[in-house]
């Protein structure tokens, strides 16, 4: 990577050994600050921080409803780095597909421990070891699932609902110290998304008025922004990142 300056800024990134987490990480990166990233699999986190650049990039490998390892993360962060400007909670799991009428409740639960449950416990690790002080801001990486029906994916819909509402409450008791934002994104080109565009992607892509999936850097790109001083006067909002998806609901 080009030689950056440093921004003197420092970020969390959870899941972000690869897909959206790694676009969000790498986008932080190119413009100066350093990041703590975490992951299930500490070979893929070793892997991509090397590509990021060992020398402003970690990695802690975890479970993210762990809350030692959310714990472990936050005190590792401010070891190597001294502080912990920005929260990305972007880990997150949808293991089921089927009917909501026969979703397995143990299933369901899992979802949320992981894609909400998690993302409570960084908020709070990080407010109380800089934020609280210092300030910062937090963005939670939702989905467009959870602001319309996700036929088959309910579990994880639902639980990207709850994110939008947790990025509420969070932004109300945070400020004015953390402004708190989501990211809703469409079908982006993950591993992770693979399944609803593999072997089809033209088709999947034909859907989007601006005639494409997205792309991790789509999804980096607006994860800098609303950690920027750009987006000072911002809070408790979820900015909707889709291609365009949502226009085909219009009339006509």
């Amino acid at each position: 990577m080009t030689t950056v300056e440093l921004s003197g800024k420092v970020a969390l990134v959870t899941g972000a050994s690869r897909g959206i987490g790694y676009g969000v990480a790498e986008a932080l990166v190119a413009r100066g600050d350093r990041v703590c990233i975490t992951g299930r699999n500490e070979d893929a986190l070793k892997e991509a921080v090397e590509k990021l650049g060992a020398d402003r990039v970690i990695g802690v490998a975890g479970k993210a409803h762990d809350e030692d390892h959310q714990a472990a993360a936050v005190e590792r962060t401010m070891e190597a780095f001294g502080r912990v400007d920005f929260l990305v909670n972007n880990a997150g799991t949808n293991p089921v597909f089927g009917p909501i009428a026969e979703l397995d409740l143990n299933v369901a639960r899992k979802v949320f421990e992981t894609n909400v449950i998690s993302a409570l416990g960084f908020a709070q690790q990080t407010w109380k070891a800089w934020q609280s002080e210092n300030g910062g801001a937090i963005v939670n990486i939702s989905s467009v699932a959870g602001v319309s029906a996700s036929p088959f994916i309910a579990a994880y819909g639902i639980s990207k609902a709850a994110m939008i509402n947790l990025t509420v409450q969070l932004a109300h008791e945070f400020a004015p110290k953390v402004r708190v934002n989501a990211i809703a994104p469409a079908v982006v080109k993950t591993q992770f998304a693979k399944a609803l565009y593999e072997g089809r992607e033209e088709e999947a892509a034909a859907a989007y008025p601006l005639g494409r999936l997205g792309m991790p850097s789509d999804i980096g790109g607006t994860a800098a922004f609303l950690t920027s001083e750009q987006s000072d006067w911002i809070t408790g909002q979820t900015l909707v990142v889709d291609g365009g998806i949502f226009l085909n609901a219009g009339v006509g």
